[in-house]
């Protein structure tokens, strides 16, 4: 009961301080109206960007300096760190990065969300920019009504922008208020104490307003007023810092074992360079005065050299930790290593990964190959036929002759089993994954939906061939078995041709090439099969009734031939022209 009404009477006494003290309410009406401003630029650059941000985090971070060069331009960019780690974490989870690239992202993006320091200290405290805040309003809120992404995603920009200045002024005005009355600065704490004491204010302050840019916001603000003393400025810089490591952690908490991971090197990486600034501040202070004349920085602008400060001290922090990411990442893959999942649980889907247009796509690609690797597991045992045979270079007459033992596999409880769960799956979060997605996005999920439910269909398709395949080898009829047989080696035939293509590196149009040879193969197959069908019963070697279930085995045979084919053009085929040049030939 207690804890129920702590929340509220919290509230209350918040929303009584608030009611009573214009000052408070001031900087804190700044503080709300900035980070509205924080969440329309994050907003903004997912529309704006059209999957170009994707793009550049996936393309420009194959070592590990491109990695912190990349995340360092890319938040400094959009101003949100969290946006970064949201693509990061999924690109991840969709194995579109490796981990090792993702800590790069994520130390550059420390660096990167030292720009927010500059843009206050350059822009908000040197000019009146509330007059500039109010047209950036007006033109992002018409911009806003536009059908395009791009023009809204301008749009949301221009609002976030246009807020962050006007919580800069609220907050700056604010201060300026207060010292009339309350002068902070006054309670100011000097040495190693005072360090300790401001350090734990900043990380306190973060921990609350979620943002680390909000509190380097207040603190600018607070000291360009004159309200907290430079040292004890510095302080709550480097506790800004700390305070993200707490954030990252409670984020980190609903979030899979990648965010998790990323979380931990966000923790250590931001726990080191804490220690390090706490332990080198006076240094680091004398070093910003020596850089600051050469930066034509003012001697007087204390907003200046504290935005300086903040990037020398996570710069540094960087250059001691990248030497060491190797073992670090290898320490975090030990970590929040789940028990082995079931057969019928996603490798790849995680709500994560489907924020993210590019890495939705790629998850369920890789999702839809898993279900076609576990389904062609219970096809060519049914088959009576091994794998590791069919991949090998033994002939295929060889395989056909030697494998003759029935392997004991209940398609229906491997499907209800292992394979509806994960179908399931993959049908709830391509649904999920459409609503963020472009034209043809939405074209590229409808193709690996129809995927997945063609290759349940060959699950299904199979059954029937399996129960006659081993009733005619139980009666020992060598006419139907040498007719099941060339079924099974048409089968090998498109599963080697298959594997080889997965593996191919070269034009994708040779590619296609391959399979439509492949599919009038098969087409022919299937017509020379019915003709010794035909000669079978003329010369009454076989039954009618024989002869209608082997017809109907050389369908379901043909029906999965194609669909494996079909399967391979929407797996391993990545051009949208070609994979439509393949559909013409379909039609």
């Amino acid at each position: 009961m207690l804890k129920r009404l702590i929340s509220p009477l919290l509230f209350l006494v918040f929303a009584w301080f608030v009611v009573t003290s214009n000052d408070a309410k001031t900087i804190i009406a700044g503080i709300a109206v900035f980070l509205i401003g924080m969440h329309y630029m994050e907003n903004g650059f997912k529309l704006f960007s059209g999957g170009a941000l994707e793009t550049v985090l996936e393309k420009f971070t194959r070592t590990t300096p491109k990695a912190i060069g990349t995340g360092f331009l890319a938040t400094a960019v959009v101003q949100s760190s969290s946006l970064v780690s949201v693509i990061v974490i999924s690109f991840l989870s969709a194995e579109l990065i490796s981990l090792t690239s993702a800590v790069g992202v994520v130390f550059g993006s420390n660096i990167g969300t030292t720009a927010t320091a500059w843009l206050v200290s350059a822009f908000g405290l040197k000019i009146k920019i509330a007059h500039y805040a109010l047209p950036m309003l007006i033109f992002g809120v018409i911009m806003e009504f536009s059908k395009h992404n791009t023009y809204k995603g301008i749009g949301s920009i221009l609002i976030g922008l246009g807020f962050i200045f006007l919580g800069i002024a609220y907050m700056k005005e604010g201060f300026e208020t207060l010292k009339e009355g309350l002068n902070l600065a006054e309670y100011a704490m000097q040495g190693y104490l005072g360090v300790f004491v401001y350090i734990l204010f900043g990380a306190i302050a973060t921990v609350i307003i979620q943002s680390s840019s909000a509190t380097m916001a207040i603190i600018i603000t607070a000291l360009s007023t004159g309200q907290i003393d430079y040292i004890n400025a510095l302080s709550l810089a480097i506790g800004a810092n700390v305070g993200t490591t707490v954030t990252a952690v409670l984020g980190a908490l609903a979030s899979n074992k990648n965010g998790k991971r990323l979380a931990v090197a966000h923790f250590i990486f931001n726990i080191i360079t804490g220690v390090v600034a706490i332990a080198l501040i006076y240094q680091l202070k004398d070093l910003v005065d020596i850089l600051a004349p050469k930066l034509s920085i003012d001697e007087a602008d204390v907003a200046m050299k504290l935005a300086l400060f903040h990037t020398i001290f996570n710069v540094l922090g960087v250059l001691i930790v990248s030497p060491f990411i190797k073992p670090l990442v290898r320490f975090l893959e030990t970590l929040f290593r789940h028990r082995h999942k079931g057969r019928g649980q996603p490798k790849y889907l995680t709500s994560e990964v489907m924020e993210i247009p590019a890495s939705a796509l790629e998850a369920l690609r890789k999702e839809t190959i898993h279900l076609y690797d576990k389904s062609l597991e219970a096809i060519v045992h049914a088959m009576n036929l091994h794998r590791e045979e069919i991949y090998s270079d033994t002939k295929i007459e060889v395989i056909v002759e030697k494998s003759v033992d029935k392997i004991e596999i209940d398609i229906n409880k491997v499907y209800q089993d292992d394979l509806k769960n994960l179908y399931s799956t993959i049908i709830r979060y391509s649904s999920m994954s459409q609503s963020n997605m472009d034209e043809e996005g939405n074209h590229r999920i409808y193709e690996l939906r129809l995927t997945a439910r063609n290759i349940i269909e060959m699950v299904k398709d199979v059954r029937e061939l399996q129960k006659n395949l081993n009733h005619y080898k139980k009666i020992k009829h060598n006419h139907m078995i040498n007719e099941y047989n060339k079924l099974r080696a048409e089968l090998i035939v498109n599963l080697r041709e298959i594997q080889q293509i997965r593996k191919f590196e070269g034009e994708e149009s040779e590619i296609l090439t391959q399979i439509e040879i492949l599919k009038e193969k098969s087409n022919d197959n299937e017509r020379m099969i019915n003709k010794d069908i035909d000669t079978l019963i003329r010369d009454n070697i076989i039954e009618p009734k024989m002869a209608s279930s082997l017809i109907n085995d050389v369908g379901f045979t043909h029906s999965i031939c194609k669909k494996l084919l079909n399967s391979a053009v929407v797996l391993w085929i990545n051009d949208y022209e070609i994979k439509e040049l393949g559909d013409e030939y379909e039609d």
